[in-house]
C-alpha cells in the first residue's frame, strides 16, 4: 500500500507517492481553489492503492495575510474591549516611529465586554451574561482576563453563545492557549475565530471531493511539524498556519538522518519565500509564539524564519537607487517573465537563467523565454540580483544559528524547495559550512515530509508557581521557567534536575545565574505523538558531480560552483562537499 503526501505552494501544488521505498513526485500549478490542484497532483503522481494521505495547505496563511476571514466578534471582560488595539507598547517599527501596526482583525465596535471578574483566590465579580449583548457575526473568539487559570467564567460565556448563535464558530482562548499575556492569548484566539469558517469549508470539500477519488481522508500538518485531522484542524486552524513549511523541515530532517547527518539547518526556497529552520539531534527546533502577518499567534511550531526571497521575488530599484529583490512576488499567474506568460518585470528565476543555470524546461512543463528574461531585466546584471537575495538568505541563515549561539559550520545545508539547490553551496560558502546535501527529491521534500510525518496533538498547562511548589511534572516536554520577578523566561527540555539546568542555560544565555534565587515555572508544554511511516528511499538514479555545473532534478535545479564536488549515496541524495 502507498503513502501519499501532497503540499500546495504559492506556485506549484507537489505530491509524492512513496511505495516500498520507490518515489514518485508530480508538481501542477497551484490554481485558486486548493482541493482541486490537490488532487490533481495526486493523479499526475499516479496515486493508486492510497493507505495514507497527508497535506500542507496553505489556505489558514492566505487568509490570515489577506484578510478573507471570517466576520468575527471578540468578547472579553468588561472594561478591557480595546485590547487588540492597544497591543503591546512596543512599536511596530524600531526606527520608524511613524511605521503602523496592523489592523485587528476585529474592529472595536465588534469587541464587546461581559461583566465578572476572576482574581487569584477565586471569583471576585460574579459572571453577569445578561450583560452579553446581541452578536451578528460569522465566528466569535471569546478571551476572559485569567481564563488560563480559571475557565469557569469563560465556559459560561462561550456556552452561552453557542445557545444563542448555533451556527456561528465560537473559539475560547483556554481551548486555543491557555497561557498568560492576555494581548497574545487574545490574538491568538481572534485568529483561530477568524480562520475557522474558511478552513472548514475547504477541509470539507478537500474530504468529499478525496472520497469521490477513492483517496483516504487526509491528515494535516500542523505548525508544529505533526499531522492531525480534518476535524481538529477545521476546529483550530490556527493551528496550521505554517503547515507546508513545517512539512519541509520534517522532511529535511529525515533525510539528513539518512545520511548519517544529525545537525542540519533546513534552506527551503521556494517561489515567493524562503524559510529556514535549526535542526539539533534530528529534530527541528520549536518555538511557542510565531508572528503571522504582523500578529502574535501563541502555539506550538517548527522554530523557522521566513523572508520574503524566493524564485519569483520581484526585482526593483529603490528611491536611492539601489538594487532590491523582493518581497513582493510574481506568484504562479502570471509568474516569472521567462514563464512566458505575461510577466514583465524581472525576478530571481530570470536572473538564474540569464546567468546559465536552468535548463530550458522546468518541471510541470513550464517551458523557459530567455528572450522574455533579457527584456525584464534589462540593464540590470543578473549576477548582482544573485548576490543581494543571497544576502538577503544569508541574513535568515545567520539568524537561526549564528545569532543563537550556533556555528554554521558545524552543520550542514539541506537545500530543497525549487530553488533552494541553486544558491546552496554559495550561502554555505559564505557561512563555512562545508557540506550541502540536496534531496533527490528536492523540489518536492515538503510533499515527502508528509509523506513521513507523525500524528502529533501538543497541549499546554499554565503553572505560574514556584518550581519548588509544581509538584510532579511531564517526563517528556518542555517547561517555561524564570527567575521570580523576571518578565520573561528561557524553555527548556523536562528533565530530572530541571532547576540546575535552569541556572546553566540562563548562564549561557546572559552571562550570569543566581543559584540561590527562587525559580517560577510559568508553563509546561507537551505533545501525544505518534510516529509516522518509516522513511525508506532507493535511489532511483546517481549523479557524480564537479563544479562549475548545473544538475536538473525532478522538481529542482542544482548550481554546483568551481570548488564544490559531490556524489549520490545511497538514498539517492546528492552529498556535496567543499574540494
Amino acid at each position: 500500500m502507498a503513502v501519499l503526501g501532497v503540499d500546495v505552494g504559492g506556485t506549484f501544488t507537489d505530491a509524492v507517492v512513496l511505495d516500498e521505498g520507490r518515489v514518485t513526485t508530480a508538481k501542477v500549478l497551484t490554481t485558486p481553489r486548493q482541493e482541486e490542484s490537490v488532487l490533481a497532483a495526486a493523479r499526475a503522481a499516479g496515486a493508486v492503492s492510497v493507505e495514507r494521505f497527508a497535506h500542507g495547505t496553505t489556505v489558514a496563511t492566505n487568509a490570515l495575510l489577506e484578510r478573507k476571514g471570517a466576520r468575527t466578534a471578540f468578547v472579553t471582560t468588561a472594561g478591557f474591549e480595546h485590547l487588540l488595539h492597544l497591543r503591546r507598547q512596543t512599536r511596530a517599527h524600531l526606527y520608524r516611529p511613524c511605521a503602523a501596526w496592523p489592523d485587528p482583525l476585529v474592529p472595536l465596535e465588534r469587541s464587546y465586554g461581559v461583566r465578572g471578574r476572576i482574581g487569584p483566590d477565586g471569583e471576585l465579580d460574579p459572571l453577569d451574561l445578561d450583560t452579553l449583548p446581541d452578536i451578528d457575526a460569522e465566528a466569535v473568539a471569546v478571551c476572559l482576563l485569567h481564563a488560563y487559570r480559571d475557565p469557569t467564567h469563560e465556559r459560561a460565556v462561550v456556552e452561552e453563545l453557542r445557545r444563542r448563535l448555533p451556527g456561528v464558530h465560537v473559539v475560547a482562548s483556554h481551548e486555543v492557549a491557555p497561557e498568560f499575556r492576555e494581548y497574545e492569548r487574545a490574538s491568538t484566539t481572534v485568529a483561530d475565530a477568524y480562520l475557522g469558517p474558511v478552513v472548514a469549508r475547504y477541509l470539507h470539500a478537500l474530504v468529499d471531493a478525496s472520497a469521490a477519488e477513492g483517496l483516504p481522508e487526509p491528515l494535516v500538518m500542523r505548525s508544529s511539524g505533526g499531522v492531525s485531522t480534518p476535524n481538529e484542524a477545521a476546529a483550530h486552524p490556527a493551528t496550521i498556519l505554517v503547515s507546508g513549511p513545517a512539512a519541509g523541515v520534517v522532511g529535511a530532517a529525515r533525510v539528513a538522518a539518512l545520511s548519517g547527518i544529525e545537525d542540519a539547518i533546513a534552506f527551503d526556497m521556494g517561489g515567493t519565500s524562503t524559510d529556514v529552520c535549526l535542526i539539533v539531534g534530528g529534530r527541528a527546533e520549536r518555538a511557542s509564539e510565531r508572528i503571522v502577518g504582523g500578529l502574535p499567534i501563541r502555539l506550538p511550531t517548527v522554530d523557522l524564519h521566513t523572508v520574503g526571497a524566493g524564485g519569483g521575488s520581484l526585482v526593483w530599484t529603490d528611491a536611492g537607487g539601489a538594487l532590491r529583490v523582493g518581497p513582493q512576488s510574481a506568484g504562479a499567474n502570471p509568474g516569472p517573465a521567462c514563464y512566458g506568460r505575461g510577466g514583465t518585470q524581472g525576478t530571481v528565476t530570470d536572473a538564474n537563467l540569464l546567468l546559465g543555470r536552468l535548463p530550458a524546461q522546468l518541471a510541470g512543463g513550464v517551458e523557459l523565454d530567455q528572450a522574455a528574461a533579457e527584456r525584464a531585466l534589462a540593464g540590470i546584471d543578473p549576477a548582482a540580483v544573485i548576490d543581494v537575495v543571497n544576502a538577503e538568505m544569508l541574513g535568515a541563515l545567520r539568524f537561526v544559528s549564528v545569532e543563537r549561539g550556533h556555528d554554521p559550520a558545524d552543520f550542514a545545508l539541506v537545500a530543497f524547495g525549487g530553488a533552494g539547490p541553486l544558491h546552496a553551496c554559495e550561502l554555505a560558502d559564505e557561512l563555512g559550512i562545508r557540506t550541502v546535501l540536496v534531496p533527490g527529491v528536492a523540489g518536492v521534500l515538503s510533499a515527502l515530509g508528509l509523506v513521513a510525518s507523525e500524528e502529533r496533538r501538543d497541549a499546554v498547562r499554565s503553572y505560574l508557581v514556584p518550581l519548588a511548589d509544581a509538584g510532579e511534572l511531564p517526563g517528556e516536554g518542555e517547561a517555561d521557567l524564570r527567575y521570580t520577578g523576571q518578565s520573561f523566561e528561557l524553555t527548556l527540555p523536562l528533565q530530572d534536575d530541571l532547576a540546575e539546568a535552569f541556572h546553566r542555560a540562563h548562564e549561557d544565555r546572559y552571562g550570569f545565574s543566581e543559584r540561590g534565587r527562587e525559580l517560577e515555572l510559568v508553563v509546561v508544554r507537551t505533545a501525544e505523538v505518534r510516529h509516522g511511516p518509516e522513511l525508506e528511499l532507493l535511489a532511483s538514479e546517481t549523479h557524480v558531480v564537479a563544479g562549475p555545473t548545473v544538475l536538473a532534478l525532478p522538481g529542482a535545479t542544482v548550481w554546483v560552483p568551481g570548488g564544490w564536488r559531490g556524489e549520490s549515496d545511497e538514498h539517492g541524495t546528492l552529498v556535496l562537499r567543499h574540494a
